[in-house]
């Protein structure tokens, strides 16, 4: 299969460069994957939606909604080379704890830069926060492709970067990050720090929503998959089975994969909110049960792939050619979806992370 397969043509006018006004006020697609019929609501109407007979169980029942609740990191920073005084951008993807560090209080992380052979090992780099002080100097100490391990000398960790970082925009979004973004890109339930980039599926979701969906009687559980590379590199191979995907952390404790278990055992449906929270559980799916715990995943799904544990799908529009694009289209069918995508442009909707959303059932 051919990653040209899954190109379009997306006018420039509707990628969302700003979130909506208000949180939720977003549009959403219907999607019908069996029939392929098509409708449109708010995102605001979900608790309505999801208790509707398009979404009982065999057994009559609500579904189950599962979210990724990992917390994106201010993880793009920018360095100044000691030797040029160029400014250099890098996204910091995860610590690499397990290197050997130059001193107890310093810290190394792996991290993507634009250029990357421009990059050497000992190659220094001066951070600056915005009076001019200097708050750290790193080192690349190893080169790897795209990414280079910068060795920091000091601790760099989420308190560090959440005081000196930057939100890592997607490069669709053409401007800088404001501090509007530190709230508008993470979602309302955020809380375990770990993403180079949002869930953005649940970008959608107010406490009000979520508080009518629970009035609903609708369940809700909570898993983690921390969004790394693998989500958001593009595919650069012509055949999309050459693609390989980089490894991302999950975390499912107890009580969701007991409520997973329990939900899927009596035929009700559970619905993914975001790609995330379906490659999390389709990657520890075993056997009827879902694997409790810490997990790395390498899933990369596209059309053939039978999914074993999600029904339904919550779902943003996603760029052309992206293994986003192509998990979709594996669980809707790749015409269906490519289809959708030509009806949401000619309807003007907002596409990519800040864009609208669509339910797949």
């Amino acid at each position: 299969m051919k990653t040209s397969d899954f190109f379009f043509e997306l006018p420039d006018e509707l990628i969302a460069q700003y979130p909506p006004e208000k949180r939720g006020q977003s549009r959403l697609m219907l999607l019908d994957r069996l029939t392929g019929n098509r409708s449109y609501r708010m995102v605001e109407d979900l608790p309505e939606i999801l208790s509707g007979p398009d979404f009982r169980g065999k057994d009559g029942g609500l579904p189950l909604l599962v979210f990724n609740n990992s917390k994106v990191r201010k993880a793009r920073v920018v360095g100044t080379a000691l030797n040029t005084g160029a400014k250099v951008e890098f996204l910091l993807v995860e610590p690499t704890p397990h290197s050997p560090l130059p001193t107890p209080h310093s810290s190394i992380w792996k991290a993507l830069t634009k250029r990357a052979k421009r990059k050497k090992p000992g190659n220094v780099y001066v951070f600056f926060d915005n009076d001019g002080a200097e708050i750290a100097k790193a080192e690349i100490t190893v080169g790897e492709g795209d990414f280079r391990h910068l060795a920091f000398d000091r601790v760099i960790d989420d308190d560090w970067l959440d005081r000196y970082g930057h939100i890592p925009l997607p490069p669709y979004i053409k401007r800088q990050d404001a501090p509007s973004d530190s709230e508008r890109y993470q979602t309302v339930y955020a809380s375990a720090y770990g993403s180079s980039a949002a869930p953005t599926a649940g970008l959608h979701f107010t406490n009000g929503l979520l508080e009518r969906i629970n009035a609903s009687g609708i369940e809700s559980v909570f898993i983690t998959l921390h969004v790394g590379l693998g989500t958001f590199l593009p595919v650069r191979s012509g055949n999309i089975e050459d693609h390989v995907m980089h490894r991302e952390h999950f975390s499912i404790d107890d009580k969701a994969a007991q409520k997973i278990e329990t939900a899927k055992a009596a035929g009700r449906k559970i619905m993914a909110i975001g790609t995330t929270s379906a490659r999390a559980m389709e990657s520890a799916w075993d056997d009827g049960k879902i694997k409790r715990g810490e997990g790395a995943t390498s899933i990369f799904i596209y059309p053939g792939y039978k999914f074993k544990v999600a029904d339904a799908l919550f779902t943003n529009f996603h760029t052309p050619e992206s293994t986003l694009l192509m998990l979709v289209s594996a669980f809707a069918g790749r015409e269906l979806i490519l289809e959708s995508y030509a009806e949401a442009i000619a309807q003007g909707c907002r596409f990519f992370s800040y864009g609208d959303a669509m339910l797949i059932m």
